[in-house]
């Protein structure tokens, strides 16, 4: 029929499936996400720079039964984007189809 209209595929399907929706829609909820698990991460002490001392701080704050939880902006989103980001990356990657 001439005036039938055909489905076509969007340009970029293959990496909003990979990506589980728009680049900048997932972007800006990665950026979120990261800052919000920075934030839990450095108000139990951790810091993004030295993961190793961090933990070994946690524990002896813990054992202080103090916490230092006063950061950047920034920190809290390099701190939970050291969490968010790759475990991301690996559900995206080894994800079941839907």
């Amino acid at each position: 029929m001439p005036n039938d209209v055909r489905d076509l595929p969007a340009r970029n399907d293959g990496l909003n499936r990979f990506l589980g929706g728009s680049p900048l829609a997932v972007a800006f909820r990665l950026v979120l996400l990261s800052v919000l698990v920075g934030v839990v991460l450095a108000a139990i002490g951790f810091d993004p720079w030295n993961i190793l001392q961090s933990v070994r701080m946690l524990f002896q704050r813990l054992w202080d039964l103090g916490f230092d939880a006063v950061n950047w902006l920034w920190r809290y989103f390099l701190l939970g984007a050291v969490i968010v980001i790759p475990i991301w990356l690996l559900s995206r990657l080894f994800g079941t189809k839907r």
